[in-house]
């Protein structure tokens, strides 16, 4: 067993969470047991996680997304409240990283993809520099692109834009970051991935030339929760479980 707290430290420290200005806070956000041997990690502190750690008799929870969030009602009700009175009712900590998990840069959820697309010479831009470009070891074509993308996220993309072009320098950045497609544009990428796609999108990616690819929020934030939770596994030799709730957003 560990201490709750040597794992938030060890968290904070992995992922610099202290830099982050963020929208919701990072690090515990519901206090349970002090001590710890059994952690599941999720892209989501929904209900249908909580009630598969409750089942596996976690005693703490490692999400994406938490609760907290900026701008949403701060009274325990509803949905919120329902979540909460379980998770205190079984003791369980619930513990939340957001933006530090998207860009950390070894294997957050951007480094996790580029990885696996094989991305060279590597740069950061937009907001918060949290997207991030690169180049495919051999250009592709945009089928081939979003063949390869649908075998790793199990996830089929929708792609507007230019669909007959060879695809070389390309920029990404999980879930929710469909407007950074404009610095994309800006900066002459081939292509750019993200999770979601609003309907400005489309106008976007056909007027600025540049191939939009909507992989899914979820299927795109699998990665770094999952990879944190190894990285904790070794180094505190606690039983971690990777929980995948099904979301086709």
């Amino acid at each position: 067993m560990v201490e709750i707290k040597e794992v938030i430290s060890f968290c904070d420290a992995l992922l610099n969470s202290a830099a982050w200005s963020d929208y919701a806070p990072n690090g515990l956000q519901v206090q349970g047991k002090t001590r710890i041997n059994r952690l599941v990690t999720g892209v989501t502190a929904s209900m249908d996680l909580i009630d598969a750690a409750i089942a596996w008799q976690a005693d703490a929870i490692l999400v994406h997304h938490g609760y907290f969030w900026k701008n949403e009602p701060p009274a325990l009700t509803g949905m919120k409240y329902r979540r909460i009175e379980k998770l205190i009712k079984n003791n369980i900590n619930l513990i939340a990283y957001h933006l530090p998990l998207d860009s950390q840069p070894q294997f957050g959820n951007n480094a996790a993809l580029a990885d696996y697309l094989g991305l060279i010479n590597r740069t950061f831009f937009g907001q918060n520099q949290l997207g991030l470009a690169g180049y495919l070891p051999v250009p592709m074509s945009v089928s081939a692109l979003g063949l390869k993308l649908n075998a790793h996220l199990h996830r089929q993309p929708l792609v507007v834009g230019p669909t007959q072009t060879l695809l070389h320098h390309i920029g990404l950045c999980s879930g929710g970051a469909q407007d950074y497609l404009v610095d994309a544009a800006l900066l002459g990428l081939d292509a750019f991935i993200s999770g979601e796609i609003s309907e400005r999108t489309t106008h976007i990616a056909r007027e600025d030339q540049i191939t939009y690819f909507a992989a899914g929020h979820h299927a795109t934030e699998r990665a770094g929760v999952r990879l944190l939770g190894e990285q904790i596994a070794q180094k505190f030799s606690i039983e971690v479980q990777f929980i995948d709730i099904e979301n086709p957003v």
